[in-house]
């Protein structure tokens, strides 16, 4: 939002800019720091082998989900992605450049249209992160963000873990009732605020912050996308739904874990970078504390919005932007320079991917063929969670929880075992994803303040993505037995 000031000099001032293209990926290559990157390609390369070399195996079986005739375009699909996260994590190219190499290489090689590759500019989400950059950007210029930091410093004196303790459980705890994307765009600002006053770096604070959105989710129906989709998919096979909370019975284990990883080692895996200066969109003297009640009010509003839901999320982001500028809380060139247009071509880029990822099939081969080679109840249980969670960290994860369950439930059904714990570790997996910035929007909203690489996600991500994978794994068939 207000962090991304220098982003285009820091990217052009690169000390490796005089190598070669080449040069400079083979010297990555070498990097023992990626290695576990080409392993994990390495994995998915092995996968996609076996996929193609069971097509007689697919042909013959009843199927739950509709496999491509020709496979051509999923493997095309399949390639790019590949390609596509080298880059991302190596960062030989700027990550704005690499998400829009996508949509053009999908375009070029005729697996989607232009118009489809390119519509996802448009796509709400896209459009909310825009308004919330903007809104965010208001709560500084007025000083309104600075009385908020200024009084959690107090609060906690500026012990940076016990902000981060307070700022996950709040964060979290409204997930849960409200939509974790809406949130974690609320909660942004005051984070960064927060951090200003404290004098801690933003990326000690906002990836913590969004992965706990991501599990406050899972507590509640409405929490998160895939939770209303597995419940809707349950109801059109005539089985009974899961109640309201009755997610957090699997909800609470995973985001008391995913504190207390934070708290006691996930701290230590974030990225270090200099507090102070690098967070201040201008100086504090010359803020428009005339206009802090304006702010206010506006910034309310959203939020108010947000919770009764009398206007939907992103019609009332984009109203409460337009007022910043109207009653003069902020110019409109502070309102361009706002948005942080690293994350909004990132996540309008690979939507794309996703979309092709459905449309070819790809998605569809790797998981059918995974899947359907498991019969074990504990085994197909853990293909399923660890299946969803890697296909969601490339893929929307609404997307992914709507090809796996119908995939998952009539396999289980016909070895006699109950479907609902498959598919409440589908549910679960498809929104505890903590690899990639594009796995879910609150990983991608934070992506820009606070001044993450693709890698650092991962690098922080991994722990608690095993953690996540096996307490759905080992917890969820003992809420909802196999055999009931």
């Amino acid at each position: 939002m207000i962090l991304k000031r220098n982003s285009a000099r820091e990217l052009s001032a690169r000390p490796d800019r005089g190598r070669s293209f080449l040069a400079h990926v083979f010297g990555i290559c070498r990097n023992p720091k990626f290695h576990h990157l080409f392993l994990v390609i390495a994995v998915a390369a092995a996968v996609l082998l076996v996929a193609g070399a069971d097509t007689s195996f697919c042909a013959d079986n009843k199927m739950t989900v509709k496999l491509p005739e020709d496979p051509t375009k999923a493997y095309i699909t399949l390639g790019i992605l590949g390609v596509s996260a080298i880059l991302f994590f190596t960062e030989a190219i700027p990550m704005p450049i690499t998400a829009m190499l996508v949509p053009i290489a999908l375009c070029m090689t005729k697996v989607i249209s232009s118009k489809v590759a390119f519509s996802f500019f448009g796509d709400p989400t896209v459009v909310l992160f825009m308004a919330m950059f903007i809104l965010g950007e208001g709560t500084f210029v007025t000083g309104f963000a600075d009385k908020i930091g200024e009084t959690a410093m107090r609060l906690s004196h500026g012990n940076k873990l016990k902000l981060l303790f307070f700022s996950m459980l709040a964060v979290g705890g409204l997930s849960g009732v409200l939509s974790n994307t809406g949130t974690t765009a609320v909660a942004v600002p005051m984070i960064l605020a927060m951090c200003i006053a404290s004098k801690i770096p933003s990326s000690q604070m906002l990836m913590p912050v969004a992965f706990a959105s991501s599990l406050g989710g899972t507590l509640t129906l409405v929490g998160t996308p895939p939770n209303g989709i597995i419940n809707s998919m349950l109801a059109q096979n005539g089985l009974e739904p899961f109640g309201f909370f009755e997610f957090a019975l699997i909800g609470i284990p995973l985001f008391v874990a995913g504190m207390l990883y934070f708290m006691l080692v996930g701290y230590r895996l974030l990225p270090k970078a200099k507090p102070g200066a690098e967070f201040l969109s201008q100086p504090k003297e010359a803020r428009r504390t005339n206009k802090m009640w304006l702010s206010i009010l506006i910034f309310a509003f959203v939020v108010v919005m947000m919770v009764t839901k009398l206007m939907p999320l992103t019609p009332a982001a984009m109203l409460g932007a337009c007022l910043m500028v109207m009653t003069r809380c902020m110019t409109m060139r502070e309102a361009f320079r706002s948005v942080d247009w690293t994350t909004i071509f990132l996540f309008a880029g690979m939507l794309s991917m996703s979309a092709a990822m459905s449309s070819s099939g790809a998605a569809a081969i790797v998981a059918h063929t995974v899947v359907s080679h498991v019969s074990d109840p504990w085994m197909l249980m853990l293909v399923c969670c660890a299946l969803t969670a890697v296909v969601t960290n490339f893929m929307s994860n609404t997307a992914t929880a709507a090809l796996m369950a119908p995939l998952a439930m009539p396999i289980a059904m016909a070895t006699g075992i109950s479907p609902l714990p498959i598919v409440m570790g589908i549910a679960i997996s498809a929104s505890a994803c903590f690899l990639t910035p594009i796995a879910t929007p609150p990983n991608t909203i934070v992506l820009g303040p606070g001044r993450y690489k693709f890698s650092d996600y991962a690098k922080c991500g991994w722990p608690l993505q095993i953690i996540a994978l096996l307490i759905s794994w080992l917890v969820i068939p003992m809420i909802w037995p196999f055999h009931p």
